[in-house]
């Protein structure tokens, strides 16, 4: 394949791409979407092997065969619930593999550059290393939370912000370094540092975000993945690398700050600290809400739901573990056979991914024409007659709202208690990923449903149907 065939390739295979980010905008286009990307990857390893000289397509081959099978096993086999770790666990792969190849463009040859290019060359190496090294360390310690293995409370030491301002400084004195070694010997080990300094500065900065903020973790590291591989491209002269990478750094970027603002929170903020602390203190003691918590059992709750007319049903991460999603829609057919308008309410950070609601129920076919962002349905639910809460916790939360000093205060939640009656399904009275205890439970119109949301759902459908 001549290089202008290879240009070609890379040039479709980037325009696929971005019509694969269009596609994934809408539910109705996403499938359409992932065929884009994945035509467009396939275009992009032909184009690449082809590329390459005879001699390396064995160890090509080596790799790529054992990691498509190992991909395909993994992919097929991971829950819809697991799905947030197995992302974070992708993105720490994308960081090793910038650390790597920075690496091996530093120890390998360099042909004839000039010492402009060669400047630039080195500025590429080092700052690829170091964005690979917070992405590949820090998406590790996202997925360990995000499994439950690390507890979803921020880790706060005492001068944290001084420590992370030493770090970069640090950061920064060891590239001064790097750009003036005079051999590859030091070089290498000055690479070394800066490797070891911002994998921990990766561990620090998301050690001290708190569990409610992990959907933004999980875009903001999708989005520092992205400028992983695009340092990467850089340092191979790789054009479609760099492209690729900049659309997933760049559209991650704005994914992160979508999420920000649907928590009414600053990037920044959410970098320097995560929910469960105010100013790097824990929530104080002695705080949770008081009152009488009324419980009711699935007869009556589908009783409740069949007389109704108007109903908004709040999914949350409860839903996606119990994997009641196709119980829930035959729940919703039912209803709406009996004339009952029914509406779906997702919150910008329901799950512990971007979307990962939205998958969920169009995993069990439920229309895309009911299912509603929180800014588009907040203001119906006083004409609502039951909301109806499955696995949620913090994003019905109205401390948020009416509890200054709350953790959580000034976060936009969905206000299901203005409905009628709301039905609330938990396993317990626990409190959610945030850790802050939720008032909605003692309301006089609460009435709080226990039980495996699976379940109870299957014993409302049976009432039901019966």
């Amino acid at each position: 394949m001549t290089q202008s065939l290879i240009t070609v390739a890379y040039i479709a295979a980037s325009a696929l791409f971005i019509l694969s980010l269009g596609g994934l905008s809408q539910q109705e286009t996403a499938r359409r979407g992932n065929m884009y990307g994945i035509a467009g990857m396939v275009i992009a390893l032909v184009a690449t092997a082809a590329a390459m000289n005879l001699g390396g397509l064995p160890v090509l081959f080596a790799a790529l065969v054992p990691g498509l099978i190992i991909g395909a096993f993994v992919a097929s086999r991971v829950q819809m619930t697991s799905m947030p770790e197995l992302v974070a666990m992708l993105h720490s792969f994308v960081g090793l593999a910038a650390v790597l190849v920075g690496f091996a463009t530093y120890l390998g040859p360099h042909g004839n550059m000039t010492a402009a290019e060669m400047n630039l060359h080195t500025a590429e190496i080092f700052i690829g290393v170091c964005i690979g090294s917070v992405t590949f360390t820090g998406s590790v310690i996202a997925f360990l939370k995000l499994r439950g293995t690390i507890g979803g409370k921020p880790f706060m030491i005492p001068g944290r912000h001084i420590i992370n301002l030493i770090m970069l400084i640090g950061t920064v004195a060891l590239g001064v370094m790097f750009f003036v070694s005079p051999g590859h010997e030091q070089g290498q080990w000055i690479l070394l540092a800066a490797t070891i300094l911002t994998g921990i500065l990766g561990v620090h900065f998301i050690m001290a975000i708190g569990g409610a903020d992990m959907p933004v973790v999980v875009s903001m590291l999708n989005s520092y993945s992205g400028w992983a591989a695009s340092a990467a491209g850089f340092m191979l002269s790789n054009d479609l690398l760099i492209i690729t990478g900049a659309l997933v750094g760049s559209s991650g970027a704005i994914l992160s700050y979508i999420m920000c603002r649907g928590m009414n929170r600053s990037f920044v903020s959410v970098m320097l600290g995560g929910f469960g602390t105010e100013g790097g203190t824990v929530a104080a003691p002695g705080s949770a809400p008081a009152g009488e918590v009324r419980s009711v059992d699935a007869e009556t709750a589908a009783s409740m739901l069949q007389q109704a007319k108007k109903v908004i049903i709040v999914p949350g991460y409860g839903l996606a573990v119990a994997q009641a999603q196709h119980s829930l829609a035959e729940v919703v057919k039912i209803l709406k056979e009996n004339n009952v308008e029914v509406k779906f309410a997702i919150h910008p950070v329901a799950g512990r991914l971007p979307g990962h609601m939205n998958v969920l129920l169009a995993e069990a076919n439920i229309p895309y024409d009911i299912v509603f962002e929180m800014d588009e349905i907040n203001d119906e639910f006083p004409a609502t007659d039951v909301s109806w809460v499955i696995g949620a916790n913090d994003i019905v939360n109205p401390s948020a709202m009416d509890d200054p000093a709350s953790p959580i205060a000034g976060m936009p939640v969905l206000h299901v208690w203005e409905a009628r009656d709301t039905i609330v399904m938990k396993r317990s009275m626990a409190s959610g990923y945030a850790g802050v205890d939720n008032p909605l439970f003692y309301k006089d119109n609460t009435l709080m449903l226990f039980g495996d949301a699976k379940k109870v759902v299957d014993e409302i459908l049976t009432s039901m149907r019966g």
